[in-house]
């Protein structure tokens, strides 16, 4: 008991002397994301930069990184999703444009995943577990799959999930048979769990809010029955973390740090961190009920926890939660680079209409909100082929009750809303 004590005494100052710093990776201009980080050890990971779709490399902590490949090397326009190895060889890169990379000499060559049929929109989420079996799932814009490879990456199942979730975002699994996914479904934020591999699934959990999202979702690795969750709302709702000792049988929810709140990491069950778009790693040490603002970092997609003294984070740079002094510059955190979209008309009588300006090919799923953040329906889901276009829409509201609406817009490195009347 002594020894307990002491050692509940001491993690104080332990957590005290480690601090988030960025790495020495050359941070993004116009605010956008390195949207995952990967590490295969301590020392040896990959990040995947989204909108300039790029690969890095480093090999002593981030100390040092190397461009691996990029968008024009692998001949498209592609946003990179998310990156997963199976062993310091064997790899994985999901995009958001229908293509889907491997790699079997460390992240050096590329080639493209041909060899799953129906071929996946969209890869937005990735898991190795095992010696040789990954797991992939996706999309955020709706439809829900999951693809599973036991041969690391020969060959591929393709799992149809739209019994389950509208879309999915993440998958993690504690063993080849027993793990999650999570998403949305017609419902709200959702969770499900399979104990065969995915055959069958069933929901552990539904936040009951249409139109929000389960975005990241972890296992605790020193007790598996903890589960945490970052559910990404829309306003007026508060983003949330939800979490579960049990497995899922029961769960608790406090308010996150912002709505759009999407990464999520612990080091055990009550010190972790969260960032969504718009803000960077806030800390909790009570399970998160309550949250400090570290002023570091912003437009979080990803917090990779490796131990309880070693983390990354991916976001606008890659970030180290570490003893160590990196002795990096904190660059200044600008803001997020925002859809351009232009209302033709405010308050609006029949037709909301608005015109929305695409630097670059991308996904956009539009959805209508009343003004307590209740899910009206959806406007459009469309794929953008082209890039340096500006498109016009025009969508009927006629039938809505006078009173005020948000519309949201939900693409590839983003979720914003705009407030209009309808008369």
């Amino acid at each position: 008991m002594k020894h307990l004590s002491l050692l509940v005494y001491l993690l104080p100052f332990v957590l005290f002397s480690q601090t988030w710093q960025p790495t020495s990776i050359t941070p993004n201009t116009n605010g956008q994301r390195f949207d995952d980080v990967f590490f295969i050890n301590d020392n040896i990971g990959w990040a995947a930069n989204g909108y300039y779709a790029a690969v890095f490399k480093t090999t002593d902590g981030g100390n040092t990184w190397t461009e691996q490949v990029s968008s024009s090397d692998l001949g498209g326009s592609y946003y990179f999703r998310n990156i997963e190895f199976i062993n310091e060889n064997i790899g994985f890169l999901g995009t958001l444009n229908g293509k889907f990379f491997s790699t079997n000499d460390g992240g050096t060559t590329w080639t493209e995943v041909s060899n799953i049929s129906p071929n996946p929109q969209a890869i937005c989420g990735l898991n190795a577990v095992g010696s040789s079996t990954i797991y992939g799932c996706g999309a955020y814009f709706t439809p829900a799959y999951i693809i599973k490879s036991t041969d690391s990456g020969l060959s591929w199942d393709y799992i149809d999930m739209s019994a389950y979730a509208d879309a999915l975002v993440e998958i993690k699994f504690i063993t080849e048979n027993i793990g999650f996914a999570a998403g949305n479904n017609n419902s709200g934020a959702t969770i499900l769990k399979t104990i065969d591999g995915g055959q069958t699934w069933t929901e552990i959990y539904n936040s009951n809010i249409a139109g929000e999202y389960v975005w990241k979702f972890q296992v605790l690795d020193s007790n598996t029955d903890v589960l945490f969750g970052a559910i990404e709302s829309v306003a007026p709702n508060p983003g949330k973390l939800i979490k579960t000792t049990n497995g899922g049988i029961s769960w608790s929810s406090n308010n996150a740090p912002e709505t759009s709140i999407q990464a999520v990491g612990f080091i055990n069950e009550n010190t972790g961190w969260m960032g969504g778009h718009t803000t960077g790693l806030h800390q909790t040490n009570d399970g998160g009920q309550t949250w400090t603002n570290l002023n570091t970092g912003s437009n979080l997609n990803r917090i990779f926890v490796i131990n309880s003294s070693l983390a990354y984070a991916a976001g606008t740079s890659i970030y180290k939660f570490t003893d160590e002094t990196l002795s990096i510059k904190s660059s200044v955190n600008s803001p997020s680079k925002s859809l351009n979209i232009q209302l033709k008309n405010n308050p609006v009588k029949d037709n909301l209409a608005f015109s929305i300006y695409y630097p670059t090919s991308d996904n956009i799923l539009i959805e209508l909100y009343d003004s307590k953040g209740r899910f009206v329906k959806k406007l459009c889901r469309e794929r953008i082929l082209k890039n340096d276009i500006t498109k016009a829409y025009s969508f009927p509201v006629y039938e809505l009750n006078s009173g005020v609406y948000f519309v949201n817009f939900h693409n590839n490195f983003q979720r914003k809303s705009l407030k209009f009347v309808k008369q």
